[in-house]
């Protein structure tokens, strides 16, 4: 049988996308049905460390090119042009687009060339709360506009993304974002309670993630640690005494930390569904996040952690989770089960790769 060919076009290639990315090919490595080929951009600060090659097996073959998170006509024509063309040289039998500008740039490459080709949001580019009105209109017109000349199979991978999607295309599906949950039922939970209490969050000290509001919790407790695992341009806005930003960690430091947490904090402004919390959830922590649409399935209110609108909310809730942390982590552990299996997750989104290349 002849392998099928997957190519992957990305040009956020850092946080959820590399983290989705990476699970698929995996999931695909030992699959001999597969050759999988990546597209990715290095022109991002963070994708600049030289550890992606380390990430992927050998037998997943990485393409790179360059591309800009903004719209500049000039250098994403250039783009469009050496996309086009390493696409003629894979020949690939499908492409999964991720991200907002892959998926422009993308479609726009592979049009005319008859290839089947799903796409990903990963978070919609207009629901970003760091950009005017008038922008968020023109990147919605923009993805109508695009899905209305070059359709596209899209597939959210959370609710609040779907309920989005389906407004720009009727046919839209939703495959949820997931964790391997046998990784981690084989390490050592932690289910000592530190003194001083931890509580942590992860990922780009950005506007997205709010270090603003972090830094206000911090504040209200001045007896428990705070950690942000990551950096960011914004780190300068956390200035309480017990916080500690420990800077970018590879994915295993990331976890080994993260499991030193008693409760993860979410202070984003927007999401689309975050593998930071999926992994919080499988290493069994209370969730505790601010009321964003993309989290809200992550979340049982008074189960496995609260939802919050002030900051009185976020010190009531902190509070009571305190008393009930490893009660509130096997309710984590019992959800992210039950809806982010990364296996079932997979298997369902191999099948629509299937599905597609039979039409």
């Amino acid at each position: 049988m002849e392998k099928i060919k997957l190519l992957h076009i990305s040009e956020t290639f850092v946080s959820g996308v590399y983290t989705y990315i990476k699970q698929i090919c995996n999931y695909l490595q030992n699959n001999d049905n597969f050759e999988v080929h990546i597209i990715y951009s290095s022109d991002r600060e963070e994708t600049k460390i030289d550890h992606i090659p380390n990430d992927f097996s050998p037998k997943i073959i990485l393409h790179k090119i360059s591309m800009k998170r903004e719209i500049s006509p000039k250098k994403d024509f250039k783009s469009i042009i050496n996309i086009r063309k390493k696409i003629k040289e894979i020949n690939p039998d499908l492409i999964h687009l991720h991200s907002s500008k892959a998926g422009i740039l993308g479609r726009i490459a592979a049009y005319g060339l008859n290839k089947k080709i799903i796409y990903t949001p990963h978070g919609y580019s207009f629901v970003r709360e760091d950009i005017s009105a008038n922008k968020k209109k023109m990147f919605y017109a923009i993805e109508k506009i695009i899905q209305l000349i070059i359709p596209v199979q899209i597939v959210a991978c959370g609710n609040q993304e779907y309920n989005i999607s389906k407004k720009i295309d009727k046919n839209a599906k939703v495959i949820l974002n997931g964790v391997n949950l046998n990784f981690f039922h084989n390490l050592n939970y932690k289910h000592k309670i530190n003194k001083p209490l931890i509580i942590g969050t992860s990922g780009r000290i950005s506007i997205q993630k709010n270090p603003k509001l972090f830094n206000e919790i911090a504040k209200e407790f001045p007896l428990y640690k705070f950690y942000w695992i990551g950096d960011g341009d914004l780190k300068s806005e956390l200035t309480e005494a017990n916080i500690y930003i420990t800077g970018w960690k590879n994915h295993k430091e990331c976890i080994e930390i993260l499991n030193t947490f008693d409760i993860f904090l979410s202070t984003s402004l927007w999401e689309g569904l975050p593998f930071n919390i999926l992994e919080a959830m499988a290493l069994k922590k209370p969730i505790i996040s601010n009321n964003i649409e993309g989290n809200l399935i992550t979340v049982e209110q008074g189960v496995n952690g609260y939802i919050c609108n002030t900051i009185d909310d976020f010190k009531k809730s902190i509070e009571i989770t305190s008393k009930n942390l490893n009660e509130m982590g096997e309710s984590s552990f019992n959800r992210v089960s039950e809806l982010f299996n990364q296996e079932k997750n997979m298997h369902k989104l191999i099948n629509l790769y299937l599905l597609l290349l039979k039409k």
